[in-house]
């Protein structure tokens, strides 16, 4: 049980991307390409407290797999493992914990407290765990194991491009383009995003 959370890690951030996939057939109307994630969790959709309480287990799951990974890296560099427990800590709490406790309108306007909460944390979650590829990098790099260095920092930069699109989609002189596809953006951002993370924990248990 030692490290149950750190090595379950990689299947929760899996699951993260498929249930989505699952709840969206029983919201008519919902389409992955154009809405968020996080809309799965508002009043009106049906299984809501699903999406609810599978944001909360998995902000608690970050929090608990901090705990445990963070001081393991600590000896090959204690400022990259200060770095990855910040931003992993940010994103659990603001993009998922608090996600989940103040849901997002069906429109995603700003019009309620809950969903200004919402937004802020969803916001400044999203924003650092942009930079965990990055620190995965880097300590990959101080490590000298270039190869999975240059991976890492190439979901980086995807991250980075997709994040990008992600904040301009739903720009008013985007409406009718392709990026539009906030959906389609944010699932491709938090893939890139994952991904080092998922690797890190799976090397980390080897």
């Amino acid at each position: 049980m030692k490290h149950t959370f750190y090595s379950l890690l990689p299947l929760f951030l899996l699951l993260d991307l498929v249930i989505p996939f699952l709840l969206a057939p029983t919201y008519p109307g919902y389409r992955h390409t154009r809405q968020v994630m996080s809309v799965l969790g508002n009043r009106s959709a049906p299984f809501h407290t699903v999406y609810t309480l599978w944001l909360l287990f998995l902000g608690t799951a970050i929090l608990l797999t901090c705990a445990q990974l963070c001081p393991l890296l600590w000896g090959r560099s204690g400022g990259l493992s200060l770095a990855l427990a910040a931003i992993l800590i940010i994103y659990a709490l603001g993009g998922r914990i608090l996600s989940g406790l103040f849901p997002v309108s069906e429109t995603k306007a700003m019009e309620t407290l809950s969903a200004k909460i919402h937004g802020f944390g969803s916001v400044l979650g999203f924003l650092a765990l942009t930079f965990a590829p990055l620190v995965v990098a880097l300590f990959y790099f101080k490590g000298r194991q270039t190869g999975l260095a240059l991976c890492a920092l190439a979901c980086f930069l995807l991250a980075l491009v997709f994040f990008v699109l992600f904040v301009m989609a739903d720009k008013p002189r985007f409406a009718h383009t392709v990026i539009a596809w906030e959906g389609l953006w944010q699932r491709l951002t938090l893939l890139f995003m994952y991904l080092p993370l998922a690797l890190l924990c799976v090397r980390g248990v080897q």
